[in-house]
């Protein structure tokens, strides 16, 4: 079905969000009537959406029949900058589904089937898991014990029983390492993803592919484990750096890292892209926040979000839990964090 003009410009929670200076989260609290809310912020919030003539349930019962369907969203992602761009598309896409999104965190020391328990309290009806946790077995087989609806939003390796949103990890490494080839580059430096994130092994593979395809070496002593956090991306960029022939460019595993390698850089009065070429992946807000701005692989977080809360939403309500797999494109995007090395400057 065509959406009119009038239904394409409605505003969104996210315009909402913005009008009242507060996160798409705390409006879907409102929204949703939940009682963790400030009197004041939710006013504020209740002003914006009356001056921005919001009205989600109206649009949700034309695009969705009237249905109501009930799910959550847990998450356990580092990243802020991440589960942001997560965040955004999934409150979207619930809004003109007329689905009612339930928040969740995960904590490093929660438990699993209190978490289950909890959820089953709030009559689920299926569930979200972003990275990390779309493949923490524990939370998978607790899940499917209970025989409650998942899609998994980027896992590096889908699972046939499980419902998946991905993009291929593999093929967009092995893109940017070509990219850096192509620049001139020799020695690449690469800065590994947490090792419990298959997304991780898949995008360091496709780095060496390239690298064994070009017929260049690789050296341990330009490789660092991460963990997709900020903190440490300035470790293994530090050790990266110290080695005996540093690299000439380093590819980090995400944004937040890419991003704490030129921080890492700067502070060793390293010029960037001059003396070293640095690139991302993800392409989260944190991309054009810094400077230099990262070039980086886009991975579209927000449209994976909106196409696992729809495929969720489409399980729920014809009842058919037979798992999808849905691939979305990335792309390369070219900013100012990298560039050609000079003739005859690469280190041999």
């Amino acid at each position: 079905m065509t959406r009119s003009r009038s239904q394409r410009n409605a505003p969104t929670i996210a315009d909402v969000a913005r009008h009242a200076g507060v996160s798409p989260m705390t409006v879907s609290r409102v929204i949703n009537g939940e009682a963790a809310v400030r009197a004041e912020t939710r006013q504020k919030v209740e002003a914006s959406i009356a001056a921005l003539d919001y009205a989600p349930s109206a649009a949700a019962r034309q695009l969705a029949g009237g249905e109501d369907t009930r799910i959550a969203l847990v998450y356990s992602n580092p990243s802020s900058a991440y589960l942001s761009e997560f965040l955004m598309g999934s409150l979207d896409r619930a809004s003109s589904l007329n689905v009612q999104l339930m928040v969740e965190r995960f904590g490093e020391q929660a438990s699993v089937s209190d978490m289950v328990a909890h959820l089953r309290r709030g009559r689920i009806s299926g569930i979200i898991l972003p990275p990390p946790l779309c493949e923490a077995e524990a939370m998978l087989a607790a899940l499917a014990a209970e025989s409650i609806p998942l899609v998994a939003v980027a896992p590096g390796v889908p699972r046939e029983d499980i419902a998946s949103v991905c993009i291929d990890d593999f093929a967009a490494a092995r893109a940017m390492t070509d990219h850096l080839i192509a620049q001139g580059h020799r020695r690449i430096g690469f800065i590994k993803g947490n090792p419990d994130q298959s997304a991780s092994e898949r995008r360091y593979q496709g780095y060496l592919a390239a690298m064994a395809e070009a017929g260049l070496p690789v050296d341990a002593a330009t490789i660092a484990q991460g963990y997709f956090t900020y903190r440490s991306g300035l470790k293994a960029a530090e050790a990266i750096l110290a080695a005996p022939n540093p690299p000439s460019a380093i590819f980090a595993s995400n944004d937040d890292m890419a991003a704490a390698t030129v921080a890492m850089a700067h502070a060793k009065r390293l010029d960037v892209p001059g003396d070293l070429s640095v690139c991302g992946f993800d392409d989260t807000p944190l991309a054009t926040t810094i400077w230099p701005e990262l070039t980086t692989i886009h991975q579209p977080i927000s449209d994976m979000a909106r196409a696992a809360v729809e495929m969720l939403a489409r399980m729920v309500r014809s009842k058919k839990l037979a798992p999808a797999h849905e691939w979305l494109d990335f792309m390369l995007i070219r900013r100012q964090s990298d560039a050609g090395v000079v003739k005859g400057s690469e280190r041999s």
